[in-house]
C-alpha cells in the first residue's frame, strides 16, 4: 500500500504496557492518529491484575538511576527524547536509594491521563487476534502475548516464536514485618537507607536454602518448556546450583552493616518499598515459582518474615520473544513488511526500561517512515538505545536471547581507563553522540 494512503490511516498499535503507550505519546505528540488495542480489563493475562494501562507487574523498580551504569544512561537517554514512561516515573517515585521505584498506580493513572489529553487518540479495550494488513501497526503485545496473536505473528514473520520464563517476587505488607529484627540500610550508605534488611547467620541461611531446595514448585503444564532469563532466575533454582550461590547473589550482605551488632551478616534479604505510602515492600530478586503455599512456609523463615501477610505470592508466566536478529531491521521494522513495526520486550530486550525505549524508537520511526523522512539515521551504537537496537537486529547472532541494556553492548572506548572510571566514559560519549544525532536528525 502506497504511504500517502497509509498516511490517512491512524496508526495501530496492538498492546497498552510500557512500550505500546510509549509508541502512542511519540505519535500523538507529532500530531498523528492512534488507535491502540488493549486486551485488558476483558482479557487478563497471567500476571497482570490492573485494567490500567501502562501496568508494572514483576517489580516497580526502573533500576539504578545512575548514569554511570548502562541502564542510569538509558533513562537520561530518554528524558532527552521525552519519553513519557520516564516522565510519569520521576513523577511517581518512592524512595529507593539509588535507583528508581515508582507507585505502580499512580504511574499508570499518570500515562492514561497525559495519553487522554492527546487529541487523536482511541483505545479499543479488545484482544486483537490477527494483526491488520491494510494500515500502518506497532505490534507492543508485551512478552506475555495471547495465543492467538502469537499464531498472527509466527504466519506474518514466517518464523516460529520463541518463549521463555520469567517469575515475579513476593510483596508484603509492612506491618506485618517484625521491626525489631531487621534493620534500614542501603548498600555502603551511612545512617539510614532505603531499603529493610533481614539479616541472617550461618545455620540460618542453611536451613533457609535447604527449604528452598525441597519445597514444592508449581508444576509446568504438559505443553510448555521450561526456559529462564538467567538474569531473572527463580531462588530456588539458584540455591540448587549450589550452597553459596544465594549468598553471591541476591542475598549477598556486603555492604550492609547492622547497626544492632555493627557487623556484617552472614547473608540479607532485602525489601524494597512498593508504594509511595510505604506499605508494601518487594522482596528483592526473590522471584519464584514455589506453591504459595509453600512460599509462605518458607519465607516465613526469614528473620523478621515470621508473621509476613503476603499481599502479592510470587508466580511463574510465559514470555513470548521474537527472533529480532532474523526477523527485524535497526528501524523495528520487521524486514518483509515495512509497514509492520515491533516494539517493547517482544523484540528480545529484557526490562521494563528497555522495552519502553523501543517503544520510544518505533513511535518516533513510524512517524518518520509515514512523513517519507529519513529512516537510515537510528542513535548511533554509542548510545543506550542504539546499542539496544543494534544488538537486536544483528544478523550475526546465532543464538539469540534477551538481553538487559549493557555496557558490554557498547563499542569499546578509544582509549584505556581505570575500570572504575567506564561507565562515566561511556555516559559522556553516549549523551555527547545523542545530543549530536538528536540536532542532525530534527526530531
Amino acid at each position: 500500500m502506497k504511504l500517502e494512503t497509509l498516511d490517512s490511516k491512524p496508526v495501530i498499535i496492538i498492546g497498552g504496557g510500557l512500550a505500546g503507550c510509549e509508541a502512542a505519546w511519540q505519535l500523538l505528540k507529532r500530531g498523528l492518529d492512534v488507535l491502540l488495542y488493549e486486551m485488558k480489563p476483558g482479557l487478563y493475562s497471567p500476571a497482570h491484575k490492573s485494567p490500567l494501562l501502562a501496568e508494572l507487574v514483576c517489580s516497580n523498580s526502573l533500576r539504578s538511576n545512575i548514569t554511570r551504569n548502562a541502564v542510569g544512561l538509558l533513562k537520561e537517554e530518554m528524558r532527552i527524547l521525552d519519553s513519557i514512561i520516564i516522565e510519569s516515573a520521576d513523577a511517581t517515585a518512592v524512595p529507593a536509594g539509588k535507583a528508581l521505584a515508582v507507585d505502580r498506580t499512580f504511574l499508570s493513572q499518570y500515562i492514561e491521563q497525559k495519553l487522554n489529553e492527546c487529541k487523536g487518540l482511541k483505545i479499543n479495550r479488545k484482544e486483537i487476534t490477527a494483526i491488520p494488513g491494510d494500515s500502518p501497526v506497532i505490534i507492543a503485545s508485551g512478552p506475555l502475548t495471547s495465543e492467538s496473536l502469537a499464531k498472527s505473528i509466527s504466519k506474518t514473520t514466517g518464523c516460529e516464536h520463541l518463549h521463555f520464563y520469567d517469575a515475579i517476587s513476593p510483596i508484603i505488607d509492612r506491618d506485618s514485618i517484625d521491626h525489631t529484627l531487621v534493620f534500614r540500610a542501603s548498600r555502603y550508605d551511612n545512617g539510614d537507607g532505603d531499603y529493610l534488611n533481614c539479616p541472617l547467620t550461618k545455620s540460618e541461611y542453611e536451613r533457609f536454602c535447604k527449604a528452598l531446595t525441597e519445597g514444592k514448585e508449581v508444576p509446568l503444564r504438559n505443553f510448555e518448556e521450561l526456559k529462564y532469563f538467567e538474569g531473572c532466575l527463580p531462588i530456588e533454582v539458584m540455591a540448587k546450583r549450589g550452597k553459596n550461590t544465594l549468598a553471591f547473589g541476591p542475598m549477598k550482605p556486603v555492604g550492609l552493616i547492622n547497626p544492632k551488632t555493627g557487623e556484617q551478616p552472614y547473608a540479607a534479604v532485602q525489601l524494597r518499598q512498593e508504594n509511595r505510602e510505604g506499605t508494601l515492600f518487594n522482596m528483592v530478586g526473590f522471584q519464584t515459582k514455589l506453591t504459595w503455599p509453600e512460599q509462605k512456609r518458607i519465607l516465613r523463615m526469614i528473620p523478621g518474615l515470621k508473621e509476613a501477610e503476603f499481599a502479592r505470592y510470587g508466580s511463574i508466566h510465559r514470555n513470548t520473544f521474537i527472533n529480532s536478529p532474523a526477523l527485524l531491521k535497526n528501524t523495528l521494522q520487521i524486514r518483509s513488511n515495512d509497514n509492520i513495526f515491533f516494539a517493547g520486550q517482544i523484540t528480545g530486550v529484557e526490562g521494563y526500561v528497555e522495552s519502553a525505549a523501543m517503544g520510544l524508537i518505533a513511535g518516533i520511526n513510524m512517524y518518520r517512515y509515514l512523513k517519507e523522512k529519513d529512516l537510515a539515521a537510528v542513535p548511533p551504537k554509542t548510545t543506550a538505545i542504539g546499542a539496544l537496537l543494534h544488538y537486536i537486529s544483528d544478523t550475526g547472532i546465532k543464538t539469540f536471547q534477551p538481553m538487559n541494556v549493557n555496557f558490554g553492548l557498547f563499542p569499546p572506548l578509544s582509549k584505556k581507563v581505570p575500570k572504575k572510571e567506564k561507565g562515566e566514559y561511556f555516559a559522556a560519549r553516549a549523551l555527547s553522540d545523542l545530543k549530536r544525532w538528536e540536532e542532525e536528525i530534527e526530531l
